[in-house]
């Protein structure tokens, strides 16, 4: 027989109002339609950033990224604060056009499982770009 738990609020045992909430390595969510089911630890993004490279690079905001570092133009590390359990993982990134708006590109470098490497380019050249964006997803240690 399947059980069903039918709640509007989930709050501690202490009654505080707040609670943490885990789920296994194997949580499902259903599709939207019914018909299509995902597993939601793989499903999560394990790491973000917004970021500037121009100057001293720095997070304008980000999740599980601990520090950046300047490498050389263009050329950023980006370091996460958890570790992940291998570095089979997949990269998403974009930066904002500079003024010519032609020729722009986004390269990932060197991967472990703790750092990657973004190099940005326009028109065939490794330029710092001011607006940087990236997204990780894979497992975590």
């Amino acid at each position: 027989m399947t059980s069903v738990l039918n709640v509007d609020t989930i709050v501690d045992k202490a009654g505080s109002g707040g609670t943490n909430v885990k789920v296994a390595n194997n949580a499902v969510a259903v599709a939207e339609g019914g018909g299509a089911t995902t597993n939601v630890v793989q499903g999560l993004t394990k790491q973000w950033c917004n970021m500037s490279g121009q100057s001293t690079p720095s997070f304008r905001n980000s999740f599980n990224s601990s520090s950046i570092t300047d490498v050389g133009t263009g050329q950023h590390n980006i370091f996460l604060t958890n570790a992940l359990d291998n570095a089979d993982f997949v990269i998403t990134g974009g930066k904002a056009n500079q003024a010519s708006n032609a020729g722009n590109a986004t390269g990932i470098g060197v991967v472990s499982t703790s750092a990657y490497q973004v190099v940005t380019y326009e028109n065939g050249s490794v330029v710092d770009v001011g607006q940087q964006y990236y997204s990780l997803n894979g497992d975590l240690a």
